[in-house]
C-alpha cells in the first residue's frame, strides 16, 4: 500500500473514531480531536476543566473506541505510588513450602490508562507516572518491567485553585505532549446532553485495532516537515523564554519558558494533525493550530502574571501573534 493510499485509510479511521465517540459524547469535537491527534502523535494528553464537563467520560470513550485494554486510576490523597506501578508480594510455593518475592502488577499495565483527577493526589504518587511516560516502563524492588505496547496516559485535571488539589510538578506536565481545555458545552449541545436518559449507557464498538493503528503511527513519523516549518517550531518556542532579546511583554509575563521538548512536540503533534487531515507534508499553519495545546502548560507566569489573570493561553496567544511564520 502506497504512502497515499494509507494516509486515506488514516482520515477514514479518524472519521470512524470520531462518529464512534460521537454515538455517546456530545460535542466537545475540538477536545476529542486533540486527544486522538496526541495518541497518533504518540503522546499522552492532559485533559484540564471544572467537574462535571465530562472529561472521564470522553476518555474511556475514546478507549471504548480504540478497543485496546485500559484502566483506570482514581487519584484520591491517600494513594500510594504501590497502588499504581504494582508492589512485590510473598508467595508461597505449595508443594516445597519455598518462599519467593513475585511481583504484582498494577492498573498502570495497560494501553490506555486513565488517571482521572490526578492532581488530587500528593506530588510523591504523581511522580510515580513519570518513569511510566517517559520509559514505557515501571521499576520496582530493583527490577524493570516493561509495559504494554502503545501506551498512553489519557488523565484529567481539575483547576488548581480548587480545594484539595496539588499542582503537577513541571518535570511532569512536560511529559504530557498536549493539554487540552475541557470548555463548557454550546447551548444546544447542553440541551441535547439535558435530554438525555443517565439511565442508559450507549455502546461504543471498537474501531482501530492495535497492528493496524501501529501501521497507521508509522506512517505520521513519515511525513515530511520542511526546514521553514521546522524553523518556525523552534522561533516560537524560544520566544517563550524571557530571555535577553525576548518581548517586553515575555520578560514581564513568563517566569520559565518552554524547553527543547516543546520544539519537538510540536513537530510532532503537527506531524499527526497534517496526517488525520490526509495532507502529504506539515505546513505552518499545522504548527500555528496545535501551539495552544503543546505550549501553554510548558510556560510558566511570572507571580505578576498570575496576579494579573494572565495564563499560559494568554501568553501563547502573545507568542503566535508576534512570530509570524
Amino acid at each position: 500500500m502506497s504512502d497515499l493510499d494509507q494516509l486515506s485509510s488514516l482520515a477514514d479511521s479518524r472519521q470512524r473514531l470520531s462518529q464512534a465517540i460521537a454515538t455517546r459524547v456530545i460535542g466537545q469535537t475540538p477536545a476529542v480531536e486533540a486527544v486522538l491527534t496526541a495518541i497518533f502523535a504518540g503522546g499522552h494528553a492532559l485533559l484540564i476543566g471544572v467537574p462535571g464537563l465530562a472529561k472521564t467520560m470522553l476518555v474511556k470513550t475514546i478507549a471504548d473506541a480504540l478497543g485496546w485494554q485500559h484502566r483506570r486510576i482514581q487519584f484520591t490523597p491517600d494513594l500510594m505510588p504501590a497502588d499504581i506501578t504494582g508492589t512485590d508480594i510473598l508467595r508461597e510455593d505449595r508443594a516445597s513450602g519455598e518462599r519467593h518475592l513475585a511481583f504484582l502488577p498494577g492498573p498502570v499495565f495497560g494501553n490506555i490508562i486513565l488517571a482521572d483527577e490526578i492532581n488530587r493526589a500528593p506530588p510523591k504518587t504523581q511522580a510515580a507516572l513519570l518513569e511510566a511516560m517517559q520509559e514505557g516502563a515501571v521499576t520496582v524492588g530493583g527490577r524493570t518491567y516493561p509495559l504494554p505496547a502503545p501506551f498512553f496516559v489519557l488523565a484529567t485535571q481539575n483547576p488548581i485553585e480548587q480545594e484539595g488539589t496539588y499542582p503537577l510538578p513541571e518535570a511532569q506536565l512536560d511529559r504530557f505532549l498536549v493539554a487540552v481545555p475541557i470548555d463548557y458545552p454550546l447551548e444546544a449541545d447542553e440541551r441535547a446532553i439535558a435530554a438525555l436518559d443517565t439511565r442508559v449507557r450507549t455502546t461504543v464498538a471498537p474501531v482501530l485495532d492495535i497492528p493496524a493503528f501501529q501501521a497507521l503511527s508509522s506512517l505520521v513519523a513519515r511525513i515530511p516537515v520542511p526546514a521553514p516549518v521546522v524553523d518556525y517550531a523552534v522561533r516560537l518556542v524560544r520566544a517563550s523564554r524571557p530571555l535577553e532579546g525576548a518581548s517586553a511583554f515575555v520578560r514581564e509575563n513568563v517566569a520559565w519558558g518552554a524547553g527543547p521538548r516543546a520544539s519537538q512536540a510540536l513537530v510532532a503533534v503537527a506531524r499527526a494533525r497534517a496526517a488525520l487531515a490526509g495532507l502529504p507534508a506539515v505546513g505552518s499553519a499545522e504548527i500555528h493550530a496545535v501551539a495552544p495545546l503543546v505550549l501553554r502548560h510548558r510556560i510558566v507566569p511570572s507571580f505578576q502574571a498570575a496576579g494579573a489573570g494572565i495564563d499560559g493561553r494568554a501568553i501563547v496567544e502573545h507568542l503566535l501573534a508576534q512570530v509570524r511564520p
